[in-house]
């Protein structure tokens, strides 16, 4: 089969805490989920030898379950909440090292990331994140390992900052071409629960109204922050494409990317398509 392009491509593919974890239930881990993206991913570099690939995960039933119970999103000021604010970075740390695992047992090069040890903050929105070590980690053909997790803020003391801002923070330094969203839903859906195949900017209006948060625990906004942060990226860089699909397709990543079937919902900078 023909690769998609010959040039080299930066792609961040996100494992929604949904795929991995089942949110109702604290801390269950599908590892067999991972285990077969982890192969999909062995085709995808046999496929595209020049990706750069960075994985991403959500914290699912680990992280979002402790964040709640502290409500650690909305800040980090007393004795109590310093300390759900370090249990909440501990269980996120333990989902991204059973992650790192499956990758490792499938025989893939993961280093882990843990964004928490160079990111900070201020009122819940990234000020400063050094990604170098994490940029020559892709020079030097590794697969990075990065999850949503906590942060020091400046102005609140501590909050949760979600895979996909982070996403959208290194999509500049690391000239991303690719965002690859997995779930365990087709992509956007409507109010009549079809998919929408693409939104844009001009089209996010229309359909804002028919999304809504995770099944289960998610502290960071579900399905409708989700979106709207990509929406604001893909204003920035019209040129990325942001993709939301379901996790549990076989050779999802080959038909994305190699194949180049539409599959799921097409996040994009231009276009008027609903």
């Amino acid at each position: 089969m023909a690769r998609v392009m010959d040039r080299e491509m930066t792609i961040l593919i996100k494992l929604g805490g949904s795929l991995i974890t089942d949110k109702t239930e604290a801390r269950s881990f599908r590892s067999d989920r991972v285990s077969r993206i982890a192969k999909q991913v062995i085709q995808l570099r046999d496929l595209i030898p020049d990706a750069r690939i960075v994985i991403g995960h959500g914290s699912g039933s680990f992280g979002h379950v402790e964040a709640q119970k502290y409500n650690t999103v909305k800040g980090v000021y007393t004795a109590e909440e310093r300390q759900g604010f370090s249990q909440v970075g501990a269980v996120a740390a333990e989902l991204s090292l059973l992650v790192q695992n499956e990758f490792l047992a499938a025989g893939l090069p993961m280093l882990r990331f843990q964004p928490s040890s160079t990111l900070v903050s201020r009122d819940r929105r990234i000020e400063s994140f050094d990604s170098r070590a994490l940029s020559l980690a892709l020079d030097q053909r590794f697969i990075p390992l990065i999850h949503g997790d906590i942060a020091l803020d400046l102005r609140i003391g501590g909050t949760i900052i979600s895979t996909e801002s982070i996403f959208a923070h290194l999509a500049q330094p690391l000239g991303v071409d690719q965002i690859i969203l997995l779930g365990e839903v087709e992509g956007v859906l409507n109010m009549n629960g079809e998919l929408v195949p693409q939104i844009t900017p001009g089209s996010f209006a229309n359909v804002q109204s028919a999304l809504a948060g995770s099944h289960g625990v998610d502290v960071t906004g579900g399905m409708s922050q989700k979106v709207k942060t990509m929406i604001d990226l893909a204003r920035m860089h019209p040129s990325l494409n942001v993709i939301i699909a379901d996790g549990r397709r076989d050779n999802l990543l080959r038909d994305l990317l190699v194949a180049g079937c539409h599959i799921g919902t097409r996040i994009c900078g231009g276009g008027d398509s609903a």
